[in-house]
C-alpha cells in the first residue's frame, strides 16, 4: 500500500521486490464533482473533486443491474493508485487471477484529502472542511453510484480501507456482496494507535515553520517527527533484522530513507489524513453487517498488535465473518502485509467462493 505515506514500499518492499521492469495495470482516471458537498462537521464545500481510477469494463445483468464491480480501498496518505504495485497487481489483476479485468470491473477511489481529489493543500489549507472517515465513505459510496453500481460484488480495503469496509457495510447494509477489510480494528481508535497519530500531528503542529498551516515551504522539523513515526509504525521486526544485521546498514538505510519521504510529505494534508480516524467506530453496528466478511490482520502489525484480541472478539458480531491471522514469518511485512496478496489470496478466494463464486 502508499497508505500511510508508503509504509509497505517504503519500510521492507524495496529489500524484497525485484526491481525488474514491468508493465503495469492500464488503470483509467475518472473525476467525479459533487456540488454541495455537505460533511458531518456541518461544513460544505461548493464542489468537491474525487478522482478515481478503474480497471476492466461493467458488466449487467438482465435488469440492466451492474453485477461486476469491486471497490478497492486504500490507506492513510495513498491514493488508488497504488494498486498498480507489484505485490498486490500482479497477484490478483493477472490474467486468471482472482481479481482479473476481464472479469470485474475495478473502482480505486482517491479518498477525500488524498491523491487527485480535493484537499487542503490544493490551496484552503486548515481551512479545508474537517472531514472524518464517515465524509469519505460517503464519497467512494457516491463514486460507484455514479458508475451505475447499486451494489458491489466485493468491497476491500487496505488499513484506512479496512476501517471504510467496515463502515461501508454498516451504513450501506445491502452495498456488497462481501467485505474484506485487511488490517485494522473494529473499534475506536485508543492506546497506542491514537498515540502514534497524535504524536505526528502535535509534532507538526509544535515546528514554528507550520505557522497555522500558512507555511510557504514545508515545515522539515515537524515532519521528520511525523514520518519517524509512520515508519515505526510500519515496520516489522523480523524481516528488517533480517535484511540488516548490523548498525551500519540501518544506518545506511534510514539516512536514504527519510529524505525521500520529506521529499513528498505535505504537512497540512497529513495533518487531515491522520485527524480524520477520530470519529471512527464501527463497533456499535456490527451486526448490521450482512455481507459475509473475511478480516485479515497480521501477526507482526505494531498498528493492529493481535496480542490485544480485539479481532478475535468482535468479529464474532459478524454474522457470515470470518477472522484470518497471518502468521509471522521472515518474509512478511508488519502493518504492510494487507498490501502483499500473496499473503492472503487463498482467503480472497474463499470468500468469492462462499459469497457466490
Amino acid at each position: 500500500m502508499r497508505g500511510f505515506r508508503g509504509l509497505v514500499a517504503g519500510v521492507l518492499a524495496g529489500l524484497a521486490v525485484a526491481t525488474a521492469a514491468r508493465a503495469e495495470p492500464a488503470f483509467q482516471q475518472h473525476d467525479l464533482v459533487l456540488k454541495d458537498f455537505h460533511f458531518r462537521s456541518g461544513e460544505t464545500l461548493p464542489e468537491l473533486k474525487l478522482h478515481y481510477y478503474t480497471l476492466g469494463q461493467p458488466k449487467k445483468d438482465a435488469a440492466g443491474h451492474v453485477t461486476n464491480a469491486v471497490l478497492i480501498l486504500h490507506g492513510t496518505g495513498g491514493s488508488g493508485h497504488q494498486f498498480a504495485a507489484p505485490q498486490f497487481a500482479d497477484i490478483l489483476f493477472a490474467p486468471g487471477g482472482l481479481l482479473d479485468p476481464a472479469k470485474y470491473f475495478l473502482i480505486m477511489p482517491d479518498d477525500i484529502g488524498h491523491g487527485a481529489s480535493s484537499k487542503p493543500s490544493d490551496g484552503l489549507h486548515m481551512r479545508f472542511p474537517r472531514y472524518d472517515y464517515a465524509d469519505m465513505v460517503v464519497g467512494e459510496h457516491a463514486v460507484a453510484q455514479s458508475l451505475g453500481v447499486q451494489q458491489l460484488r466485493l468491497v476491500m480495503g487496505t488499513s484506512m480501507g479496512c476501517m471504510h469496509s467496515f463502515m461501508y457495510a454498516e451504513m450501506y447494509p445491502d452495498g456488497a456482496r462481501a467485505a474484506m477489510p485487511l488490517a485494522c480494528q473494529a473499534v475506536a481508535l485508543a492506546g497506542r494507535n491514537r498515540l502514534w497519530r497524535e504524536m505526528s500531528i502535535t509534532g507538526i503542529e509544535a515546528d514554528p515553520a507550520w505557522l497555522g498551516g500558512e507555511y510557504k515551504t514545508q515545515p522539515q522539523l515537524g515532519l521528520r517527527t511525523a514520518e519517524n513515526m509512520l515508519i515505526l509504525a510500519g515496520a516489522s521486526a523480523w524481516p528488517m533484522q533480517i535484511a540488516m544485521p548490523k548498525g551500519e546498514q540501518v544506518d545506511a538505510w534510514y539516512a536514504e530513507q527519510l529524505p525521500q519521504r520529506l521529499k513528498t510529505a505535505e504537512a497540512n494534508d497529513l495533518i487531515y489524513q491522520l485527524e480524520a480516524s477520530r470519529t471512527y467506530d464501527p463497533s456499535p453496528d456490527l451486526e448490521k453487517i450482512k455481507a459475509p466478511m473475511t478480516w485479515v490482520n497480521s501477526c507482526d502489525d505494531f498498528i493492529n498488535p493481535p496480542e490485544l484480541g480485539l479481532a478475535q472478539t468482535e468479529i464474532k458480531r459478524v454474522k457470515g465473518g470470518k477472522f484470518v491471522l497471518i502468521p509471522c514469518r521472515p518474509d512478511t511485512h508488519g502493518h504492510g502485509t494487507h498490501t502483499w496478496a500473496v499473503f492472503w489470496k487463498a482467503d480472497l478466494a474463499d470468500l468469492l467462493k462462499r459469497s457466490g463464486g
